[in-house]
């Protein structure tokens, strides 16, 4: 959203990745060219346009940090975890233990790429949960939408034929929050925004917020196909908005 780019270039280190010299656009830039009405409401709602950038600045980086450390984990190494993000870690830590998530190296931050569909993307981690393989992906926002299905679907498209035991995939979404004591209510502050919301009908004037707790959703969606199918018309589309700079580069 709002990029600009000076050459061919810029114009394909911000948009996708060059893999034995041959360039592809990324997942993750492909599915951004779906609406996003929450987004646009969030940059409505906002002081101005920098304050909304700064946040999402912050968001951003504080998402690093929690996948940063999570990958980690998955590893078996042990981060250095910033204590703003200490709640989240802690409580995927224990997430870990619990449900005995497995991985390897190899499938951690693996870059994956469709030759014929021509896209790639970097998965976060193939696992095996609950005796299923899949493909796992870590979100850091305050719910699971459905757009993150297009984007694994693309993901399970490109390592289908590596690997053909790959029979699902799961969205795990890592937040904190804070409850209220007094009438329960959550508030969320991922990037400097506060977020307040209702747990209830009771609703307290002046709350008084306990310290951050650490949440984990994790959701599976087996069926992928339709999503996939769907993957190719987002990308179609984008496409043809960044006709003129794909046909620069040379991929149109």
């Amino acid at each position: 959203m709002f990029d600009t780019y000076t050459n061919n270039d810029s114009f394909k280190e911000a948009n996708g990745y060059t893999i034995d010299d041959v360039w592809y656009p990324r997942v993750t830039r492909i599915v951004s060219i779906k609406a996003k009405p929450a987004l646009l409401r969030f940059y409505a709602d906002a002081v101005n346009f920098q304050a909304a950038q700064n946040v999402t600045t912050k968001s951003a980086e504080e998402g690093t940090m929690v996948h940063e450390a999570a990958e980690a984990l998955l590893l078996g190494k042990e981060p250095v975890v910033d204590p703003t993000i200490r709640p989240a870690i802690d409580a995927f830590r224990k997430f870990l233990d619990e449900r005995n998530i497995q991985t390897s190296p190899e499938y951690v931050e693996q870059r994956v790429w469709h030759p014929e569909h021509r896209y790639a993307g970097t998965v976060d981690a193939l696992a095996l949960i609950g005796g299923k393989f899949g493909v796992l992906d870590i979100k850091t926002s305050q719910g699971i939408y459905r757009d993150y299905n297009l984007q694994t679907a693309a993901y399970m498209e490109a390592l289908n034929r590596k690997y053909p035991q790959l029979q699902t995939r799961w969205i795990l979404r890592i937040d904190q929050i804070q409850q209220c004591r007094r009438c329960s209510a959550t508030r969320r502050t991922k990037g400097g925004r506060e977020k307040i919301r209702r747990n209830g009908t009771v609703f307290c004037s002046e709350h008084d917020w306990g310290e951050p707790i650490g949440v984990l959703e994790m959701r599976e969606f087996p069926y992928w196909r339709s999503d996939f199918e769907a993957f190719l018309g987002a990308k179609r589309l984008w496409e043809w908005e960044n006709e003129d700079w794909l046909k620069k580069v040379g991929y149109l």
